[in-house]
Formats: C-alpha cells, sequence, structure tokens
C-alpha cells in the first residue's frame, strides 16, 4: 500500500502546482511508481505543466460519475513509464466530488502506486476539505511573504484539527540575497512562527518560469538550474535522506555572480 500526500497552500499562486509536478517527476526518476492527482476542479493546471494537455480523454469527476474506469482515466508521461496524471475536470464544480468519494479514490490508487500526490486548489473551502480527505500526510507551500504565511499558518491550524500529524514545509521563491540584506523572512523565521519541518527551500528561478511554460519540470535538469537542485533536495528528503540546504547558495552561477559584482 503507497503512501498519499496532499500538497496545499492557504493563498493561490504560490507555486503548488509547480512543487506537486517536480516532485513527483523527481520520485518517478528514482524509480517509484507516482500517480499526480489534479483535484482543482474546473481550474486545472497540472496537465499543462507536466505537457499532458493533449493526452486527456477522461478526468477525475468521470470516475466518479462512472464514464470510465480508473485507469482508463490515468494520462501516462511522456517521458517516465511509471508516472502517471489523474486530471482533474475542467468543466465541473468543485462540488462534483464529495469527501468520501475522494478518500475511496484515493485508496484505491495507493494499492497501485508508490506515493500518490494529490494537488489541492488553493482556499480553505469544499475544495481543499475534499482533496485532504484522503492523505496521509501533508506538505505546505509559502513564499516569504507576511500575508502568504499567514494564510499558511491558517491552513496548518486546519490541517491539524482534521488529525494530520506529518506535517512539512516547502519555502518558495526565496531570495537569498534579501534574506541577507534583512529585506526578505529568512527560513528560520518561518519556521519559527509556523512551527512546522522543513522540508525544502525553493530559490527565485527564472528558469522555472521558463520550464513550466514548456510543460518540462526543471527537476529534470537539476544538474543545470539551481531551483532544480532544490527540487532534487526535496525529494531527497522526502525519502529520509541527509540534505544540507547550503548546496543552494553554493550553486549560483558564475554570471549571477558577475551582475551581483556589478550591482554593487
Amino acid at each position: 500500500m503507497g503512501k498519499a500526500i496532499v500538497i496545499t497552500s492557504g493563498k493561490g499562486g504560490v507555486g503548488k502546482t509547480t512543487a506537486v509536478a517536480n516532485i513527483g517527476t523527481g520520485l518517478a526518476l528514482r524509480g517509484l511508481k507516482i500517480v499526480l492527482v489534479d483535484t482543482d476542479i474546473g481550474l486545472r493546471n497540472l496537465d499543462l505543466l507536466l505537457g499532458l494537455e493533449n493526452r486527456i480523454v477522461y478526468n477525475l469527476v468521470d470516475v466518479i460519475e462512472g464514464r470510465c474506469n480508473l485507469k482508463q482515466a490515468l494520462v501516462k508521461d511522456k517521458r517516465l513509464n511509471n508516472l502517471f496524471l489523474l486530471p482533474a475536470a475542467q468543466t465541473k464544480e468543485k462540488e462534483a466530488v464529495s469527501i468520501e468519494q475522494m478518500k475511496f479514490l484515493v485508496h484505491e490508487l495507493k494499492k497501485d502506486f508508490d506515493y500518490v500526490l494529490i494537488d489541492s486548489p488553493a482556499g480553505i473551502e469544499h475544495g481543499f476539505r475534499t482533496a485532504i480527505s484522503g492523505a496521509d500526510e501533508a506538505i505546505v507551500i509559502t513564499t516569504p511573504e507576511v500575508s502568504s504565511v499567514r494564510d499558511a499558518d491558517r491552513v496548518i491550524g486546519l490541517l491539524e484539527a482534521n488529525g494530520f500529524e506529518n506535517l512539512s514545509l516547502i519555502v518558495n521563491r526565496v531570495r537569498f540575497d534579501m534574506v541577507r540584506n534583512g529585506d526578505m523572512l529568512g527560513v528560520e523565521d518561518l519556521l519559527e512562527i509556523l512551527s512546522i519541518e522543513l522540508l525544502g527551500i525553493i530559490p527565485e528561478d527564472e528558469n522555472l518560469i521558463i520550464s513550466v511554460n514548456k510543460g518540462e519540470p526543471i527537476i529534470l535538469n537539476a544538474d543545470k538550474y539551481r531551483s532544480g537542485l532544490a527540487f532534487s533536495l526535496v525529494v531527497k528528503k522526502l525519502l529520509g535522506e541527509e540534505v544540507s540546504w547550503e548546496e543552494l547558495e553554493k550553486s549560483e552561477s558564475f554570471i549571477e555572480k558577475i551582475f551581483k559584482f556589478f550591482r554593487g
């Protein structure tokens, strides 16, 4: 029986779906059998980040309503044979899937997959409650901004109230130079505020935006880009391996350092 992890955030636009795509791809690169479940009904995007938008025939709601079986709705990744997507419906309301139906769906997926990664919609309404219902663990995504941290704190409280004990945090869009100058909240500050275990730090990286637009998870280029390296470290830590976040600061490219020198 596999493990189900919901990836969530209180605030939209913090990189939650990007994290799902990259963590799932990273786990698949390790040889594990992975399925990514998009529960953002009406606003699906996970298929775009994986470059699978043209391969979708059925979706999660089709499975729930009996128009197809679960296997028929799964979309195999173009690059990795052990990575699959269960897409959200694009023309349904979030209430189309009940909590009990989601629990059953995730339970069935756990029989065939090592990890079920659930991409939760932003916010704390019905879609959020449905997404977390079948999960064993939760990963909360935040950025180092006061509003995002406050929303993350609210979500952590809701997760704990729903019985989640294994919670971890990914801090996205970190600017190490701004942290050093005191212009951005540091990771240590966030951990103290949120009282949660750190799973990963993802630096601000324009290459990540490019990869998203191309439908190519940047973890596939972990040897070239800092954000790709960062997601590979997240995967290592998720699997219980030792990691050092100092690698991210040390991995600044020569060109980046030259620009910083001339900027003073």
